[in-house]
């Protein structure tokens, strides 16, 4: 391995291209400390430490690279893009005007990429208002004195669109981050964003774990435990990432003239993973929304009351919480899949082109067959998603330790570091180089 990166760092182009990418990410980790006025850190962090690394705002943390838990101006990470681009993607499959836009090549998707950065704006200057709103409202206690703190000490019209405009301007600025990466650096920015925020809690991760072993919560046999689960977790992510059921395809022959086309034999891939993440974030925004609600009113779980019950019965680390999150990762993967994936539009253009899946017939019956084995599919990648994402919670639940970097952040890490290698095994075997994957 040490001598294919020797081989790709003397190709200039992409040693141009590494080095880019890695000065933008640079960029971001400078960024990622420096502080939005008027803002208290310590307050913030003894509220993400209240609400466990399972909740929204340690979700917003995770995401950020600890951004947030600092008070920082990258506080909210790529969160509106990712939303924004979501939302893109169901107006365009809704909307026929989007979805014939959608079609007219790299003009069209220019275009709904301009519309995606609006929206990305729009969308953080709103989460950004509901932040500084829940901020400003929520009591904290101070876990060393007890005593009630905020995170927003004073929070006058001043303050307010000083802190409103530093978060949308931090995450405007993530946006361009990540495109530039696309066109000058390798890999997708936005992904590289995320992987570099959550990789660099790292060492908080591994400060942790010597914490509970000093301090007896955590023993040598659970220690080897915990490592050989996280291997084991590691491996079965690689493994669906690149797993796919390939149904074939055969083509006709047709003569045109002298000349004859068709005849030849492809297969459809079909990722058992396809949607990804985003079931999971739809899910835990879903999960997430109550408290989040309740939180603009200055109420959490500890309210009592009603309410209070309620918000804990919701809790990121009870039991309900994990039955109910992993069943919603499981409902949003076959919604986003059905968006993604349209088996009748995919029979019909192989009937068009005299394709024909081999003993079954062209049509409808083609449409069915796939749709039940994309059902089939799905369902598998369904189950892996939410139990991947439930593991920390149980895990947290049976060990009582604060696990930092839970089932989602592995997901896109090694997802994030899959995609990147791939491409970088493309440019060199386009240069006749050995590449990673071998």
């Amino acid at each position: 391995m040490f001598e294919t990166i020797k081989n790709a760092w003397k190709i200039p182009d992409l040693r141009k291209k590494i080095l880019y990418t890695l000065g933008m990410l640079v960029i971001f980790r400078l960024g990622s400390h420096v502080p939005v006025p008027f803002m208290n850190a310590d307050a913030i962090k003894a509220m993400i430490a209240g609400g466990g690394e399972n909740s929204l705002l340690g979700f917003l943390d995770t995401f950020s690279g600890g951004a947030f838990g600092n008070a920082t101006i990258f506080a909210m990470s790529i969160t509106p893009y990712i939303n924004a681009s979501i939302i893109m993607q169901l107006l365009t499959v809704a909307i026929p005007a989007l979805e014939r836009l959608s079609k007219e090549g790299e003009e069209g998707r220019k275009v709904i990429g301009q519309w995606s950065r609006y929206l990305t704006v729009v969308l953080g200057l709103i989460q950004a208002v509901g932040l500084f709103f829940s901020l400003a409202n929520a009591p904290i206690t101070d876990p060393l004195t007890n005593a009630t703190i905020r995170a927003i000490p004073v929070a006058g019209w001043v303050e307010g669109i000083t802190i409103v405009l530093t978060f949308t301007a931090g995450t405007a600025f993530l946006m361009w981050l990540g495109e530039q990466i696309n066109e000058r650096g390798i890999g997708n920015g936005i992904s590289l964003l995320i992987f570099a925020g959550i990789v660099s809690r790292a060492p908080q991760m591994i400060a942790a774990i010597t914490q509970y072993m000093t301090a007896g919560t955590l023993n040598w046999f659970g220690f080897i435990m915990l490592i050989v689960v996280a291997l084991a977790v590691v491996t079965l992510v690689v493994a669906m990432n690149s797993a796919e059921r390939r149904i074939p395809v055969q083509y006709s022959k047709r003569v045109v003239g002298r000349k004859v086309y068709g005849g030849q034999s492809t297969h459809i891939p079909i990722k058992v993973a396809a949607a990804g993440v985003l079931p999971i974030i739809f899910a835990m925004s879903i999960m997430a929304f109550p408290s989040t609600l309740a939180s603009f009113f200055g109420k959490n779980a500890g309210s009592g009351g009603f309410l209070g019950g309620f918000l804990n019965f919701l809790s990121p680390n009870s039991i309900f919480y994990g039955i109910m999150y992993f069943f919603l990762i499981i409902f949003f993967t076959y919604f986003y899949t059905a968006i993604q994936f349209n088996p009748i539009e995919i029979a019909n253009n192989m009937k068009k082109n005299g394709g024909f899946i081999p003993g079954i017939r062209p049509g409808r019956t083609t449409s069915d067959f796939i749709s039940k084995i994309l059902s089939r599919i799905t369902l598998a990648g369904a189950v892996f998603l939410g139990l991947i994402a439930v593991l920390p919670i149980f895990m947290s639940q049976g060990a009582k330790l604060n696990i930092s970097i839970g089932g989602t952040s592995l997901l896109i890490v090694v997802g994030v570091a899959l995609e990147t290698v791939r491409q970088m095994e493309s440019q060199m075997l386009m240069r006749h180089y050995k590449g990673f994957l071998e």
